[in-house]
């Protein structure tokens, strides 16, 4: 048997595509059919937004990234259409726009602990569709507990900085990969695929790492026995 090829994938959690590139991912993982180690990587969108933001996704959108207002509504109306489509019910007026990178030490905290896959799935469902606030040390930890974390390590942890360093070494890897915007999924650590693509594209570049591998296996079984 081969060995399970492994995903590198960097996002953000208040990134809308990451979430429904998420879906299409996990869809094209069941196509695939076999196992896939997947590992998330900190990607902040806006680490110029402040914690408790004043003000709603769209204030923002406006106000520091200069798009007319009538513009951003429309933007958003087509995510949710789309995040609709994969099973996913975004709910923009009760979004709590925030600075993430209390978010990002956190899925390394529980990566640590063995539970990130169920914590990027709890903190993109709390910000996009539960209206959680994912900014906060104490609204965190909360989340945190609820994927079975213990909540007063967290906030120990996440007070400390502990994994700060981890947070800032994925952002400058993704600088040295050139990737500019997520989500963006590394697969085999050769291949990359940028965007919320269709699962028949991330199906596809794991069959071909599987041919690869199997091309690689037989070429290297032969030589043996030369």
């Amino acid at each position: 048997m081969s060995e399970t090829i492994k995903v590198d994938i960097w996002s953000d959690v208040q990134c809308p595509w990451c979430y429904i590139g998420k879906r299409k991912f996990e869809a094209g993982v069941a196509a695939f059919g076999d196992d896939v180690e997947v590992e998330y990587h900190s990607f902040e969108l806006a680490p110029d937004t402040p914690v408790d933001f004043a003000g709603s996704p769209v204030d923002y959108l406006s106000e520091r990234k200069g798009i007319p207002v009538p513009q951003v509504l429309e933007m958003l109306e087509r995510v949710t259409g789309i995040a609709e489509s994969v099973g996913l019910h975004y709910d923009y007026d009760s979004v709590h726009q925030t600075n993430t990178i209390k978010a990002h030490e956190l899925l390394h905290y529980a990566k640590a602990h063995g539970l990130q896959l169920e914590m990027k799935e709890t903190l993109l469902k709390a910000y996009f569709v539960d209206g959680g606030h994912v900014g906060r040390i104490e609204d965190l930890a909360d989340l945190a507990a609820t994927v079975g974390l213990d909540r007063a390590d967290v906030v120990r942890s996440l007070t400390e900085n502990e994994y700060l360093a981890a947070v800032k070494a994925d952002v400058a890897q993704a600088s040295e990969y050139g990737i500019q915007g997520v989500p963006f999924f590394v697969i085999d650590g050769k291949y990359g695929i940028s965007g919320a693509q269709d699962p028949d594209t991330f199906a596809q570049a794991l069959r071909q790492v599987q041919g690869e591998r199997t091309a690689e296996s037989t070429s290297t079984t032969e030589e043996t026995h030369v």
